[in-house]
């Protein structure tokens, strides 16, 4: 399962971009809405209904947790029920589509299913991985367009994501931590990518031990924070389409230090906080601003995205940290699957 529950992105509430000074009455949870998506982060179908959200993103990983509840194990159970027989992988993925139009008949936006993570360096697999994905749903009556196909930020995943976006298949690259991999993602024009902060976070303070002091390190000196700010900034400085969802919080501190981003996914325990604060919020991340920076456009082939991913030893910790994570999960819920 993903290390941590609150970086199960889930949905996404589409929302004005507009910029704002203080709340003017409102609390942070609308105030945020006005300059950025905001996202729940949460597997619950129950939970998507209370936040009301246009789109909405899945894995293995939330699709285990939330079998494992009463209310959705019969999802499970009917799946196998209708299909038994069928290879096991065709059986996840059916599961993973019939999961995602509960979800499309509450929320009137995009799902993103992810591909098997055990596919995580295989890109030809991928991509047909994620057409029988789409094909899945095109069968149930769900537009294309309604579908982000999640894949891992590998150098196979984002190279199996720009030939999904070649075929007109939307992509949603996870488990992004590099600066190397944002801008690969850009080359690649996938749809959007969740670069997350939480994760950062932990391994830098791990790392520091009793050398950390969290007052030097929290809102905007937060080193997840400043990794997706970095990412914006490029992006919007260079006319990059892709759209940055922040991902994986660990406090409101995060959060707001991000606020004008594009997405921020966010879980219900911080949605809530964020809903019963009045404290005034800014917003942070601004992209006309970031077309003034003077920074350098880059450009990775294999050989240099390999090198610099490698040279970043928390990205390639927790990349790979994250795959086994995933991995271990689908293996969970293949023997669900079989158990049926």
């Amino acid at each position: 399962m993903d290390l941590q529950p609150m970086e199960n992105a889930v949905t996404v509430l589409y929302l004005l971009a507009q910029p704002a000074l203080h709340n003017g009455g409102m609390n942070q949870l609308n105030a945020l809405k006005q300059f950025t998506t905001v996202v729940a982060d949460t597997g619950d179908f129950k939970q998507i209904e209370v936040f009301q959200p246009q789109d909405a993103t899945t894995n293995p990983s939330l699709i285990l947790k939330a079998v494992q509840k009463p209310e959705y194990r019969t999802l499970l159970d009917d799946t196998v029920a209708q299909f038994r027989g069928r290879a096991l992988d065709e059986l996840t993925d059916r599961l993973l589509v019939r999961f995602g139009c509960e979800i499309l008949s509450i929320v009137p936006g995009r799902v993103s299913t992810e591909v098997d993570a055990r596919l995580s360096f295989d890109a030809s697999a991928t991509v047909t991985r994620a057409e029988r994905l789409i094909e899945l749903y095109q069968a149930q009556g769900i537009h294309i367009d309604r579908v982000l196909i999640k894949v891992a930020a590998t150098w196979e995943g984002i190279q199996a994501a720009a030939e999904l976006e070649r075929k007109g298949i939307h992509t949603n690259l996870t488990l992004l931590f590099s600066f190397c991999q944002a801008v690969a993602c850009g080359q690649a024009k996938v749809q959007l990518i969740s670069p997350f902060v939480g994760r950062i976070y932990d391994w830098y303070k791990k790392s520091a031990g009793a050398t950390w002091v969290e007052a030097d390190n929290t809102e905007a000196n937060d080193p997840g924070v400043k990794s997706v700010t970095q990412i914006f900034n490029y992006y919007k400085k260079f006319g990059i389409a892709t759209e940055v969802m922040g991902a994986s919080f660990r406090n409101v501190g995060q959060i707001t230090a991000l606020a004008g981003c594009d997405l921020l996914t966010i879980s219900p325990e911080l949605l809530a906080q964020l809903a019963d604060s009045q404290a005034p919020l800014a917003c942070a991340l601004d992209a006309q601003a970031a077309q003034a920076l003077e920074l350098p456009r880059l450009n990775y082939d294999e050989a240099t995205f390999r090198f610099a991913l490698n040279q970043d030893a928390m990205a390639t910790e927790k990349l790979a940290e994250g795959i086994r994570a995933f991995c271990t999960d689908a293996g969970k819920l293949d023997l669900l699957l079989q158990a049926a």
